[in-house]
């Protein structure tokens, strides 16, 4: 299997962390790291020690003309995500852009549209739709297991506070830019991205934030005839204990990206009970209680793998295959566009005031 030749931009957490240790691990048969850009010297130095031969830059237009590449990564700051994405399409490259996709709407748009009149391959990195915890909710919600399932909450929560560039409007950044992406992208999953979903509720504000951007978001999406997805990222939550929570009409489920839990009860186990219009009583007439104990199942199993070791390298597998053979992938930059619907949607309802 020939491996490609790739060119990644940034060497920050996700450039260094997340996608750097796919290339450097057994898993990656796929891609060969040719160049590296940062405008770092000593994050250029690093880069050439954990790539041995290849070749750093300082700046990512020296990428333009260079006919060895078969992928260049996106991985810098979020508001250069579109232009430097923009520049490198024009000039023919297949690009991987980190999340998000865009600013707005727009941008992503005209992104895609770039890409298919260039003929090249444009791939958004939104690596937890290939998570198995991702899955297994999905998979679990559309068996019918849990019933009719009526909402799904969605929480990426804790209790820090940020002080670095992702607390700044100007730079694209905040919860809902930065994290967003994540628990948005799965609730319009679950939706299975209908068109007709809608922003109904959206909330903005700041808490622990040294910043001006968004460190706590709710978000309530609806679509006709299906559940109502709610969706919060907060900075002050202490007690948080899952990252999805499924309630439908015969059971619960509450998933973290390390295990699942789930109760649930089957049909014909526990007989309809006819409706009493008038109070209940015990055998000597004292009024009780309207309860009983179903009978219920609990399961609950630990995943193998998370977003950022399985589904990071299910998304490249992915994507080699969408280079070399033209194959679809799970994760289209339609759907990464939606997404940015969503969030443009959300600060576009709740403006925050601009301090730097």
């Amino acid at each position: 299997m020939k491996k490609l030749n790739i060119a990644v931009i940034g060497q920050g957490r996700s450039g260094k962390n997340i996608h750097g240790r796919y290339y450097r691990c057994e898993d990656n048969l796929y891609y060969n790291v040719k160049y590296v850009v940062d405008t770092d010297e000593f994050r250029r130095n690093v880069a050439e020690e954990i790539y041995p031969g290849c070749k750093t830059f300082e700046n990512y237009e020296e990428l333009f003309e260079l006919d060895d590449i078969d992928l260049v990564i996106n991985a810098t700051y979020s508001e250069f995500h579109y232009p430097i994405t923009k520049e490198l399409l024009l000039h023919g490259k297949n690009v991987l852009v980190e999340k998000p996709f865009g600013r707005s709407r727009y941008e992503c748009d005209e992104l895609i549209k770039i890409a298919k009149e260039q003929g090249v391959t444009l791939a958004v990195f939104q690596q937890t739709f290939l998570a198995p915890f991702y899955g297994f909710v999905y998979d679990t919600i559309k068996s019918g297991k849990l019933g009719d399932v009526k909402q799904i909450d969605i929480r990426y929560n804790g209790f820090a506070r940020r002080w670095d560039w992702q607390t700044l409007q100007k730079k694209c950044a905040g919860s809902t830019y930065n994290t967003g992406p994540h628990p948005i992208g799965m609730g319009l999953g679950f939706l299975d991205f209908d068109k007709d979903a809608k922003v109904v509720y959206s909330k903005l504000d700041t808490a622990l934030t040294s910043g001006d951007a968004d460190d706590y978001a709710k978000i309530l999406i609806s679509a006709p005839n299906k559940p109502i997805i709610d969706i919060e990222i907060s900075s002050m939550d202490a007690y948080s204990d899952h990252n999805i929570k499924v309630q439908g009409s015969k059971g619960t489920l509450k998933a973290t990206p390390a295990a699942y839990e789930m109760t649930y009860i089957c049909d014909g186990e526990n007989p309809e009970r006819p409706v009493v219009e008038t109070f209940l009583k015990d055998g000597n007439g004292n009024p009780i209680y309207c309860g009983e104990d179903l009978v219920k199942h609990v399961e609950s199993e630990k995943f193998n793998g998370t977003a950022f070791d399985i589904g990071t390298a299910r998304l490249y597998e992915q994507l080699y295959y969408k280079i070399t053979e033209g194959r679809e992938m799970t994760v289209t930059p339609e759907m990464a566009a939606d997404i940015i619907s969503v969030i443009e949607t959300v600060h576009a309802q709740n403006p925050l005031p601009l301090k730097y």
